[in-house]
């Protein structure tokens, strides 16, 4: 009976794309699986980065309408070259697996706290969770399946992983960021960072070359992003030319450029910190944010606390809105959370700085260096620092 039922009902009979004038999305059925295929699917696609443009020029035929990241790296838009491209596509890949993992109903089992592992020395806060330790192998398997990569850093490794000695790439990566608040349904993220092989050091033992790959400067990076999982799925990424957000289209399976050429306010305000370490904090940093809270400061406006306890989310809304995201304290890692979260806001407008220095001029010594971190837009982290004494070297209570 049920089948009969099926063969009787009458669909209504497909709309042409040509159809469309213009066409209110941009409708790709390429429901393969394959991050290789999905890609080379997008690559042979002779439709306009933007549909609907007509301008000649490719920033501004990006920026009209709806693109797929993998479009815009393409010759459609920054044309980062094919090697990166494919490397993106596989990183795309693994994030969506996290996203549905992430959201998965099942999730709750695999977000509890676990002993020590192979991951080194953790604060109770701080122990790798189940969810990071697959997150890291969903990515780490990516990174493999590409071919383009050389060597791969983790905040869940005690060291790096070498992969292929031809490789292009060096990535680096804290694979679930806020994974702590998942039960919690608090949003959550994954961030890379991406530079270059060091071809000159090829000659050096494996263990060697693996460290002095990742412990480049954050002013070598070639890309960066961050994967924003929470009501939607964003990934936001520069390639060395703007900060640019792509939302993932569940219908599609891919990400779309939805917040083209992001720029930080100069000022915002909005500060994103844990008031709760109020009195632990230095003098000048109770005295900014005092100041501020007060509307005392050099904008006439009284600022707001906004704090997630996600650097993902919190960043985020951040680089939107502007104002500033910080945790003045020696707990953030430079390798793989603030250069690469430096570098897209530098590239939005916006500043990196642990209080003193501009983070990416920081040259790293340790794979897991920690430091303070303060994001945000330029005049706020400008006024910031004028007070001197901004970083938190006290920590009762919690290890670091």
């Amino acid at each position: 009976m049920l089948s009969s039922a099926i063969s009787s009902l009458k669909f209504p009979p497909r709309t042409k794309l040509s159809s469309l004038n213009p066409p209110i999305f941009p409708l790709k059925y390429n429901l393969v699986t394959s991050p290789t295929e999905n890609m080379a699917f997008n690559l042979r696609v002779n439709s306009p980065i933007a549909i609907g443009s007509k301008s000649s020029d490719t920033v501004d035929s990006v920026n009209s309408g709806f693109c797929t990241l993998m479009e815009y790296m393409g010759k459609g838009g920054v044309d980062v070259g094919d090697d990166l491209v494919l490397l993106f596509g596989h990183l795309e890949y693994a994030s969506k697996k996290i996203a549905a993992l992430v959201a998965s109903p099942f999730n709750s089992s695999l977000s509890k706290n676990v002993g020590m592992t192979n991951t080194g020395s953790y604060s109770d806060r701080d122990k790798p969770k189940p969810l990071d330790i697959v997150s890291n192998e969903i990515i780490l398997s990516s990174l493999r399946n590409s071919g383009k990569v050389a060597v791969m850093a983790s905040e869940e490794d005690e060291g790096p992983v070498w992969i292929k000695d031809d490789g292009l790439f060096v990535v680096v990566m804290d694979p679930l960021d806020g994974s702590r608040n998942i039960d919690a349904s608090i949003p959550t993220g994954t961030i890379f960072g991406i530079y270059r092989r060091l071809v000159e050091i090829d000659h050096l033992p494996v263990e060697e070359k693996s460290l002095i790959n990742c412990l480049q400067s954050g002013a070598k990076l070639v890309a960066a992003a961050y994967v924003l999982y929470s009501s939607a799925t964003i990934l936001c990424a520069s390639f060395g030319s703007g900060t640019h957000a792509f939302t993932l289209d569940h219908t599609t399976g891919d990400f779309l450029m939805t917040h083209p050429n992001i720029w930080i306010p100069p000022r915002g305000q909005i500060y994103s910190v844990n008031d709760a370490r109020y009195f632990d904090w230095p003098e000048g940093l109770r005295k900014y944010i005092d100041t501020i809270r007060q509307g005392k400061g050099k904008h006439p406006k009284k600022y707001s606390a906004r704090y997630i306890c996600s650097l993902v989310a919190d960043f985020h809304r951040t680089l939107l809105y502007g104002g500033v995201a910080m945790n003045p304290r020696d707990h953030l890692r430079l390798v793989y959370e603030a250069n690469p979260l430096s570098f897209l806001v530098e590239k939005a407008g916006g500043t990196g700085s642990d209080g003193n220095n501009r983070i990416l001029s920081i040259q790293p010594v340790k794979l897991h260096q920690r430091l303070p971190l303060f994001l945000g837009s330029p005049e706020d982290i400008e006024e910031l620092e004028s007070y001197g004494d901004v970083q938190q070297k006290v920590n009762p209570g919690y290890d670091v």
